[in-house]
Protein backbone atom coordinates (compact mmCIF):
# COMPACT_ATOMS: atom_id res chain seq x y z
CA UNK A 1 0.00 0.00 0.00
CA UNK A 2 1.37 2.84 -1.56
CA UNK A 3 1.51 6.72 0.57
CA UNK A 4 -0.45 9.21 -0.80
CA UNK A 5 2.49 11.98 -1.97
CA UNK A 6 0.39 14.85 -0.97
CA UNK A 7 -1.62 13.83 2.08
CA UNK A 8 -1.32 15.18 5.66
CA UNK A 9 -3.30 13.65 8.12
CA UNK A 10 -3.91 15.95 11.16
CA UNK A 11 -5.41 14.96 14.30
CA UNK A 12 -6.08 18.07 16.46
CA UNK A 13 -9.17 18.73 18.79
CA UNK A 14 -8.64 23.02 19.24
CA UNK A 15 -10.13 24.53 15.68
CA UNK A 16 -7.88 27.52 16.58
CA UNK A 17 -4.52 25.33 16.03
CA UNK A 18 -6.20 23.09 13.48
CA UNK A 19 -7.02 26.37 11.65
CA UNK A 20 -3.56 28.01 12.21
CA UNK A 21 -2.13 25.27 10.93
CA UNK A 22 -4.12 24.92 7.25
CA UNK A 23 -3.34 28.62 7.00
CA UNK A 24 0.36 27.81 7.45
CA UNK A 25 0.37 25.04 4.87
CA UNK A 26 -1.14 27.39 2.26
CA UNK A 27 0.73 30.22 3.16
CA UNK A 28 3.90 28.21 2.83
CA UNK A 29 2.58 26.60 -0.03
CA UNK A 30 3.18 23.19 0.50
CA UNK A 31 0.63 21.66 -2.30
CA UNK A 32 -1.16 18.56 -0.39
CA UNK A 33 -4.46 17.21 0.86
CA UNK A 34 -4.66 18.27 4.29
CA UNK A 35 -7.19 15.81 5.93
CA UNK A 36 -8.26 17.55 9.52
CA UNK A 37 -10.13 14.80 12.17
CA UNK A 38 -10.65 15.88 15.63
CA UNK A 39 -10.27 13.02 17.81
CA UNK A 40 -7.73 9.92 18.39
CA UNK A 41 -10.69 6.73 17.70
CA UNK A 42 -11.73 9.51 14.49
CA UNK A 43 -8.46 9.03 13.23
CA UNK A 44 -7.62 5.81 13.92
CA UNK A 45 -10.98 4.70 11.92
CA UNK A 46 -9.81 6.66 9.05
CA UNK A 47 -6.44 4.65 8.40
CA UNK A 48 -8.34 1.60 9.25
CA UNK A 49 -10.93 1.88 6.09
CA UNK A 50 -7.81 3.39 4.16
CA UNK A 51 -5.41 0.34 4.53
CA UNK A 52 -8.82 -2.09 3.92
CA UNK A 53 -9.36 -0.56 1.12
CA UNK A 54 -7.09 -2.56 -2.01
CA UNK A 55 -6.55 0.59 -4.04
CA UNK A 56 -6.80 3.33 -1.16
CA UNK A 57 -3.31 5.12 -0.07
CA UNK A 58 -2.40 5.85 3.41
CA UNK A 59 -0.84 9.46 4.07
CA UNK A 60 2.27 10.92 3.52
CA UNK A 61 2.56 12.12 6.69
CA UNK A 62 0.71 12.14 10.11
CA UNK A 63 0.11 15.49 12.40
CA UNK A 64 -0.97 14.13 15.81
CA UNK A 65 -1.79 16.35 18.95
CA UNK A 66 -0.85 14.48 22.27
CA UNK A 67 -4.22 15.81 24.20
CA UNK A 68 -6.92 14.09 22.16
CA UNK A 69 -10.70 12.76 23.08
CA UNK A 70 -12.04 9.54 22.98
CA UNK A 71 -8.04 7.58 22.19
CA UNK A 72 -4.83 10.22 22.98
CA UNK A 73 -2.18 10.95 20.89
CA UNK A 74 0.41 8.23 22.28
CA UNK A 75 -2.38 5.53 21.80
CA UNK A 76 -2.87 6.65 18.43
CA UNK A 77 0.72 6.53 18.00
CA UNK A 78 1.11 2.92 19.26
CA UNK A 79 -1.71 1.58 17.23
CA UNK A 80 0.10 3.23 13.55
CA UNK A 81 3.93 2.09 14.96
CA UNK A 82 2.81 -1.66 15.63
CA UNK A 83 0.74 -1.99 12.17
CA UNK A 84 3.09 -3.33 9.60
CA UNK A 85 0.71 -1.37 6.70
CA UNK A 86 1.48 1.81 8.99
CA UNK A 87 4.75 2.17 10.60
CA UNK A 88 6.49 3.75 7.96
CA UNK A 89 4.30 6.81 8.05
CA UNK A 90 6.29 9.47 10.02
CA UNK A 91 4.50 10.87 12.38
CA UNK A 92 4.87 14.41 13.88
CA UNK A 93 3.53 15.22 17.54
CA UNK A 94 3.02 18.82 17.53
CA UNK A 95 1.50 19.63 20.75
CA UNK A 96 1.50 21.98 24.09
CA UNK A 97 3.07 19.10 26.40
CA UNK A 98 6.48 19.89 27.28
CA UNK A 99 6.02 16.83 30.06
CA UNK A 100 9.60 14.44 30.05
CA UNK A 101 7.41 11.23 30.66
CA UNK A 102 5.29 12.42 26.97
CA UNK A 103 8.26 13.28 25.18
CA UNK A 104 10.38 9.76 26.01
CA UNK A 105 7.13 7.63 25.76
CA UNK A 106 6.26 9.18 22.26
CA UNK A 107 10.01 8.25 20.93
CA UNK A 108 9.59 4.91 22.36
CA UNK A 109 6.51 4.39 20.64
CA UNK A 110 8.58 5.45 17.64
CA UNK A 111 7.36 8.97 17.03
CA UNK A 112 9.63 11.01 13.99
CA UNK A 113 9.50 14.35 15.85
CA UNK A 114 8.41 15.81 18.82
CA UNK A 115 7.67 19.44 18.21
CA UNK A 116 5.99 21.66 20.72
CA UNK A 117 3.73 24.07 19.84
CA UNK A 118 4.72 27.40 19.98
CA UNK A 119 2.43 30.02 21.69
CA UNK A 120 2.42 33.31 19.55
CA UNK A 121 0.63 32.91 16.12
CA UNK A 122 3.66 33.68 13.80
CA UNK A 123 6.41 31.41 15.29
CA UNK A 124 3.90 29.16 15.11
CA UNK A 125 3.03 29.36 11.44
CA UNK A 126 6.72 29.31 10.47
CA UNK A 127 7.18 25.89 12.93
CA UNK A 128 4.42 24.50 10.69
CA UNK A 129 5.55 25.20 7.30
CA UNK A 130 9.52 24.16 8.57
CA UNK A 131 7.82 20.76 9.10
CA UNK A 132 5.85 20.55 6.18
CA UNK A 133 8.18 21.16 4.01
CA UNK A 134 10.92 18.99 5.63
CA UNK A 135 8.70 15.68 5.56
CA UNK A 136 6.87 16.46 2.26
CA UNK A 137 9.40 18.01 0.22
CA UNK A 138 12.98 16.70 1.16
CA UNK A 139 12.40 13.47 3.51
CA UNK A 140 11.95 10.47 1.52
CA UNK A 141 9.91 7.27 3.53
CA UNK A 142 10.08 3.79 2.24
CA UNK A 143 6.97 2.79 0.34
CA UNK A 144 5.35 -0.19 1.85
CA UNK A 145 3.48 -2.45 -0.61
CA UNK A 146 1.21 -5.13 0.24
CA UNK A 147 3.93 -7.90 -1.24
CA UNK A 148 6.02 -6.59 1.24
CA UNK A 149 4.90 -8.39 4.37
Amino acid sequence: MAANENEVLLVEDDPNDAELIVRAFKKGKLTMSLVHLRDGAEAMDYVNIRRARERASLPKVIMLDLKLPKLNGLEVLRKLKSDVLTRDIPVVILTSSQEESDIAQAYSLGVNSYILKPIESDEFSKTVVDMGSYWLRLNRTRRRHEGDL
